[in-house]
């Protein structure tokens, strides 16, 4: 016998007889002539086939080839959004981390993508569009209204201010409009401190 029956490729691999009577008759081990099976071969034949996060046995750092740091930033920025631990800099990423990034971003994809289908979200650019035009109306509303009270307002004054000196006070609707003006003003500048970030 040239290479490993059945039952020693199964001892070798840690695996059932019947796993490798499976792999072989679905031709993922390399036989010899005779029948018996090239281990050597079929080890790196199941190494190049097998998704590590499936097998039983942890995957030797050797045979794993190296992730590129923008993915590895990538598997970081995502583990961290979701408070879990991300891979050291500069030291690389496991399997298991670049999978469970992967599974996170799944999940919240199909979470916005149900959001968008639901109607809960809206276009950015359009909010944004809305809340600025919301902001300039009422910021123009507060700037005329101290031309369309200030006559009110002063005559207002001038009737309580004359009650209560006892003679004819007059109060200019001019002046009037100019002092709410004013304040209208800086209290307008006080408000468009605050940024909206979206």
């Amino acid at each position: 016998m040239q290479g490993m029956s059945e039952r020693q490729y199964a001892a070798h691999v840690g695996l059932s007889r019947g796993a490798i009577q499976k792999a072989k008759s679905s031709g993922r081990l390399i036989l010899h002539a005779d029948g018996s099976i090239d281990a050597a071969a079929s080890d790196r034949l199941r190494a190049e086939a097998t998704d590590p996060s499936k097998t039983r046995r942890a995957p030797k750092a050797a045979k794993m080839k190296p992730v590129p740091e923008a993915a590895v930033s990538a598997v970081g920025d995502t583990l961290k959004e979701q408070g879990m631990a991300a891979p050291v800099a500069g030291g690389g990423t496991t399997f298991l981390q670049a999978k469970t990034a992967h599974e996170v971003l799944k999940a919240q994809e199909r979470r916005i993508r149900l959001a968008k289908l639901k109607g809960e979200l809206v276009d950015r650019d359009r909010a944004t569009s809305l809340v600025f035009r919301l902001a300039r109306e009422e910021r123009d509303a507060w700037v005329n209204w101290p031309a369309r009270v200030a006559a009110l307002m002063a005559a207002e004054l001038t009737a309580s201010c004359s009650e209560a000196v006892g003679h004819e006070v007059t109060i200019e609707t001019a002046a009037m409009q100019k002092v709410l003006e004013a304040h209208v003003r800086a209290h307008l500048e006080e408000l468009a401190q605050p940024r909206i970030a979206l």
